[in-house]
């Protein structure tokens, strides 16, 4: 059967699995508070006059949160499946956003419901919907990653314009219920009906999962997460996507400050501000379709590099509207790639025995990188009033980040046991 053939036949099955983590991933912990955070925390300075590197250290509580929380995700996964994982998180991660509408002024008490929702919404990051899709597919894998993952870039290029109608309509309270409810409604019963693990049911019983469990692990190739932490390769994704991840997580939920310092009205922001999403969505495709076809991280260097000179422009200000949407487009082109690139070369460097487990650390270094960068954008602008210093120094992180990729070296293949 030709390569062309086979493709066809894993979307032919495995396409409930892909709309399903889509959805789950869209409107999970992983891109709703970054994106959300920037349109709403206008309005958290003025109703409690907190500073904005304040209001984006929420997203460093929840990144040290995760830390904790991802690697356990991960291994609950790899033990008990997938599918009770991500749902059961999907319910909670709903309802812990849904808290920030009884926000009072108190900063303990905001950053207290970030490290909840971080806690209840870690299962809805890509760690477990991801698991799923590489067990799927192999001859797409890297195209099935892209379109999984382009729930990230559909939520981004639709929260700007869908979170300034409800707060106009609703108040910012409104919005966080509004928004909050979106995972309950969307992706739950999606998820229900059609997400789950190739090798297993919802229906199968404790002692029968674990007799699987056993058995699939005996027979997946691959290294195990103790395996991995020696593994010299883990390291360097650790600290690529470390570097990757400040510089693109820094900017984003700090671009409508970015723009407005630059001198665009409030019309153009909101319009410039969502080419994020959209270029996020394109990114997926193009990326997981190159990724299947040429070599990976020749892939991600092209698509981090670019950005690199879009930070420089940004950093120099200027309202010329054509040249910053060109800019804005290619930032979210590497953050279009960024985690189905992860998940890829997780299951190409080493294998599916930990995926759950490896992916969870590799997420680690990526959240420590997007939770700090926001707060360090933010603080950055409190003390100069300028972006200018974070955003030349994100560019030459994900210069370093694009080089240090190209030292992996060819696939590792894994005999099956």
């Amino acid at each position: 059967m030709s390569e062309e053939a086979k493709g066809y036949g894993e979307f032919r099955r495995g396409w409930p699995i892909v709309v399903a983590a889509m959805l789950g991933i869209g409107l999970g912990l992983s891109p709703v508070p970054l994106y959300t955070t920037g349109a709403l925390a206008p309005h958290l300075a003025q109703a409690f006059g907190w500073g904005f590197g304040q209001i984006m250290a929420g997203l460093t509580v929840m990144t040290l949160t995760v830390l904790l929380a991802a690697p356990v995700v991960g291994m609950l996964a790899d033990r008990f499946g997938v599918r009770p994982v991500a749902l059961i998180s999907v319910v909670l991660f709903g309802l812990s956003f849904m808290g920030f509408a009884l926000s009072n002024g108190s900063l303990p008490l905001y950053y207290a419901t970030w490290a909840v929702m971080a806690v209840a919404g870690a299962g809805t990051l890509p760690i477990t919907w991801t698991r799923a899709v590489n067990n799927w597919f192999e001859t797409r894998k890297g195209l099935a990653l892209g379109v999984a993952l382009l729930g990230t870039g559909l939520f981004g290029f639709l929260v700007k314009p869908l979170t300034a109608w409800l707060v106009a309509e609703f108040g910012w309270r409104g919005a966080y219920v509004a928004i909050g409810a979106l995972p309950l409604i969307l992706a739950l019963p999606v998820g229900w009906f059609f997400f789950r693990d190739k090798d297993g049911g919802a229906g199968e019983t404790v002692a029968e999962r674990r007799a699987r469990q056993a058995a699939q692990s005996a027979a997946t190739p691959g290294l195990t997460f103790g395996q991995t932490l020696r593994e010299w390769r883990f390291w360097v994704l650790g600290v690529a996507f470390l570097l990757v991840s400040f510089a693109v997580g820094g900017s984003i939920p700090n671009m409508e400050k970015i723009l407005g310092q630059a001198g665009f009205g409030a019309d153009d922001i909101v319009w410039l501000a969502s080419l994020i999403g959209l270029s996020v969505i394109i990114g997926r495709i193009l990326g997981g379709w190159l990724i299947d076809r040429f070599w990976a991280p020749a892939v991600a260097f092209i698509f981090l590099a670019i950005p690199a000179l879009a930070y420089w422009h940004l950093a120099s200000g200027g309202t010329d509207t054509t040249v910053t949407a060109l800019s804005i487009f290619v930032i979210g082109f590497a953050a279009g790639l960024e985690y189905d690139l992860m998940a890829f070369l997780v299951a190409r460097y080493f294998g599916m025995k930990g995926y759950g487990g490896i992916y969870g650390a590799l997420y680690g270094f990526f959240a420590l990188g997007a939770g700090f960068g926001p707060v360090v954008f933010g603080a950055g602008f409190d003390k100069s009033g300028s972006y200018a210093g974070p955003l030349h120094v994100s560019a030459g992180l994900l210069l370093a980040s694009a080089v240090l990729l190209l030292l992996l070296g060819r696939y590792r293949k894994f005999d099956q046991a």
